[in-house]
């Protein structure tokens, strides 16, 4: 388990990021469309995950529009924005903030928090997702593991970048 922060008060998710070195487990989650998103259709680019609780938080939508910028400059990269969000929902914060440079992926019904070990266990955002980032390669190995120790901080977005150089 995960040892975070919520506003200074402990909270533990249900395991550990996977490791930089690890193959990217599989995943599939819910597109916008309701289509699926899954690991398998991203075989072969570099891909940035981009974990967070909620979109109706104001850093979990900054960091969905800082990778949203990000993204625009990366040849063969795919950066996926996952959060618990219904898919409407992802479509139209996507819509009303013109971002077209990342891809949502909703896990409300994928065991995706689980595999990555991110579902938070307790405190008020008990059952959401921790903010974390995973990058890997397009070899589909991690390259780059961020678990954010206060969930109301941003992710280290330059060495995310880094890790894609």
């Amino acid at each position: 388990m995960a040892s975070i922060t919520f506003k200074n008060d402990p909270v533990t998710t249900v395991g550990e990021l996977p490791e930089i070195g690890e193959a990217l487990p599989a995943f599939e989650l819910v597109g916008q469309d309701l289509a699926p998103v899954s690991s398998a259709d991203l075989a072969g680019k570099r891909v940035v995950l981009n974990i967070f609780p909620s979109l109706d938080t104001g850093t979990c939508a900054m960091s969905v529009r800082k990778f949203n910028e990000m993204a625009a400059g990366l040849e063969n990269t795919v950066v996926v924005c996952v959060s618990k969000d219904l898919p409407f929902a992802q479509a139209r914060f996507c819509g009303a903030e013109g971002l077209e440079n990342v891809v949502t992926g909703s896990a409300f019904r994928s065991t995706f928090g689980g595999d990555y070990g991110v579902t938070m266990t307790d405190g008020p955002l008990a059952g959401l997702l921790s903010r974390a980032v995973v990058v890997a390669d397009a070899d589909g190995k991690i390259v780059h593991a961020e678990q954010v120790a206060e969930i109301g901080e941003e992710p280290d977005y330059d060495a995310a970048k880094a890790a894609l150089a």
